[in-house]
């Protein structure tokens, strides 16, 4: 069987589930070849008759891709090989044998070839940080010594005995700041003081001193306090555990032992500059991935924000919540999500499945959730269609918007319920997602969170949701910026409604709305249009006049901090008419006329309000020649002024000086002699 370039082996698995092949064949749109029901042993020799015809392989198993890549390396052959599961995803279910449809989209989705994802370098010569407080400190580092440079930082250490073999140093001190990531690592310690080589029945050290400053590429954290970094669990060199867990700590150190040499990391997201709306003129207006980031990567930088790659550990959430699409996913890159998704869907729907609900689910928690369902449950229901991620996390309105646009009737996240994630952003994501169906008459419950740690929770929550009908079956590209396909699902889905509304109010936060302008304050200075980061405020060059596009605008508040009048506010919601995508005057006025020539040079009010404020109340503004250089354009007042004998710059007359005659004088008395 032959699907886009590859080509597909499929098993049965010794007939443990079974394979519809005529639901394959529609959904894949490809012919299909009788599977094989023990491709791994009794009929591997169908896979290396693949193998000769050179074309890479998708091997729909995931179990045994261990020994099928070594069976192509013994062979000789560099096909490349993908693996997909669809026997704990599809086969091994309860309803497995109306899977096929399901098998379909998986391989549909499997066949498509991701792009490279771009990486970034980090460096570990080995120099390590064993953070404690008492003797077992000591051991950890005397473990990781041969594979690690070494040292020991004692907190506030009691009665700890001095080891008869200092065979790594050992100091006393707190960590009161520490940055940095894997080889690049910088702590700041107070009450340093290294150990006294006389120490004799406990440990001594010298006298201490604060703000001492070092460096080091990984650090064990035993100390039992406060972790030294925001997430802890993802930062990469940092590990922290409880130093009363010896499992813990033993798995602490083997981990550590390996954090030495070259690390390729994937640069999770990509940054566009130009599309930020962080700041402009030094004033802030959205921090939205800033205020989300769990590891502290993205920070302010001016009217932008840097996002450090080496200390991004992948979550997503800035990606989410973007409203302009500055920040994007690229491991993978956002577009090949999307290009997955469509896959995925339209196989099933051409397959002859219905009611599709999405599975969005990490590869760490999600699959073991999966697997356990699968082997000691009834598995997947044969509509759910699970829908693998880095992490997510990175779920956003465009990916949730644009599946109930493309046709699944429910969207459920299955999300890690330990500490390890902040699913703030997620929470944002789907509540606004809820919002939009619920104001569209889609019905409440489309999409949701699954947080259950226990598979037969997972299990039962999924067989209990209700069949309902998909809200809309559109068929647009998700390709482009960000912004034009959450529009694209937006009008997809509202074009379905039952009984559409206009207008739809949005909770505060939400990336769309319009902007309400005080007009009797405005004084159409335009420092809103130049703040804009999206083109939602615009000028007229021809005329004094406040434009504003309700469909580009993001609510980042620019426009609202950067106005000298405060006459801006921002109201959130969803405009489906329309006059949302065409320009509309919030204010405009008649243009100020040059008394001189007649050339329009400004907006008529903000000249007589500067008329009003300075006439008579400032010296240079005393007379009505002086006044009326107010009401010329820029070319005239330059030529009058040049033609005029007030020197501007002159000031008042200078005072001539005094001497002592000039006093005694006044007073009367005759000068000195």
């Amino acid at each position: 069987m032959q699907l886009r370039d590859k080509t597909v082996l499929l098993c049965d698995c010794t007939g443990t589930m079974t394979i519809d092949g005529e639901a394959i064949r529609r959904g894949c749109g490809a012919g299909f070849d009788t599977p094989a029901t023990y491709l791994c042993r009794g009929e591997l020799r169908r896979f290396d008759e693949a193998l000769k015809l050179g074309a890479p392989l998708l091997v729909a198993c995931t179990q045994e891709a261990p020994f099928f890549s070594e069976t192509r390396a013994e062979a000789g052959f560099d096909n490349d090989i993908t693996f997909v599961n669809i026997r704990e995803r599809a086969g091994w279910s309860s309803e497995g044998a109306a899977a096929g449809p399901k098998m379909a989209a998986l391989l549909a989705e499997a066949a498509l070839t991701p792009p490279p994802a771009p990486s970034v370098t980090l460096t570990s010569e080995g120099t390590a940080l064993i953070y404690g407080r008492d003797e077992r400190t000591i051991e950890v580092a005397r473990k990781l010594a041969d594979k690690l440079d070494c040292t020991v930082l004692l907190d506030d250490p009691a009665d700890v005995l001095p080891p008869r073999l200092v065979d790594v140093p050992i100091f006393r001190g707190r960590v009161v700041a520490a940055k940095g990531h894997l080889g690049a690592f910088e702590v700041v310690v107070d009450g340093y003081a290294p150990a006294r080589p006389s120490s004799r029945a406990m440990l001594e050290f010298d006298a201490p001193r604060d703000g001492a400053a070092s460096r080091c590429d990984v650090i064990v954290d035993l100390s039992g306090r406060a972790a030294l970094f925001p997430a802890p669990g993802k930062r990469e060199g940092y590990l922290r555990v409880d130093p009363g867990d010896p499992a813990a700590v033993a798995a602490a150190v083997l981990a550590a032992a390996e954090l030495s040499g070259e690390f390729e990391k994937p640069r999770y997201v990509a940054y566009e500059a130009a599309l930020c709306a962080h700041g402009r003129n030094t004033r802030t207006g959205c921090t939205r991935c800033i205020d989300l980031c769990p590891t502290g990567a993205i920070v302010p930088a001016g009217d932008e924000v840097a996002i450090d790659p080496r200390v991004c550990a992948g979550c997503g959430a800035c990606a989410s919540v973007c409203p302009t699409g500055a920040v994007a996913y690229a491991f993978p890159a956002q577009a090949h999500v999307f290009d997955r998704l469509r896959a995925l869907l339209v196989a099933y729907a051409n397959a002859g499945g219905e009611d599709a609900v999405l599975l969005i689910h990490d590869a760490r928690h999600g699959e073991e959730m999966i697997d356990a369902m699968a082997r000691r449950g009834r598995g997947l229901p044969a509509r759910v269609l699970p829908f693998a991620l880095n992490e997510v996390t990175q779920v956003g309105l465009d990916l949730l918007l644009t599946a109930l646009a493309w046709g699944c009737a429910s969207i459920r996240v299955l999300a890690d319920p330990g500490p390890r994630e902040d699913r703030t952003g997620l929470a944002q994501q789907i509540g606004l997602a809820e919002a939009v169906m619920v104001g569209l008459d889609h019905g409440e419950g489309r999409t949701a969170v699954i947080d259950a740690a226990d598979p037969d929770a997972v299990e039962r929550a999924l067989y209990d949701l209700p069949r309902r009908a998909p809200a809309a079956r559109a068929t647009f590209l998700a390709a482009g910026a960000k912004r034009g396909i959450v529009n694209l699902a937006l009008q997809s889905l509202h074009d379905t409604a039952s009984s559409p509304q206009t207008i739809l109010p949005l909770p505060a936060g939400a990336p769309f709305g319009a902007v309400a302008i005080d007009t009797a304050g405005c004084t159409l200075c335009l420092s809103c249009v130049g703040a804009c980061p999206t083109g939602a405020l615009l000028d007229n060059p021809e005329r004094p006049e406040l434009r504003f596009v309700e469909s580009a605008c993001v609510q980042c508040g620019l426009c609202r901090t950067n106005c000298p009048e405060k006459v801006i506010t921002l109201a959130p919601r969803l405009n489906f008419a329309a006059a949302a995508r065409e320009a509309v005057t919030l204010k405009a006025e008649a243009p100020a006329l040059c008394v001189r020539c007649g050339k329009p040079f400004g907006a008529r009010g903000t000249v007589e309000r500067v008329v009003a404020k300075l006439a008579g109340r400032h010296w240079m503004f005393k007379d009505g020649p002086a006044v009326d250089r107010i009401r010329m354009c820029e070319d005239c007042r330059g030529i009058v002024q040049s033609e005029s004998a007030l020197d501007p710059f002159a000031g008042p007359p200078r005072p001539l000086p005094r001497t002592t005659e000039d006093d005694l004088r006044e007073r009367g008395k005759p000068p000195q002699r």
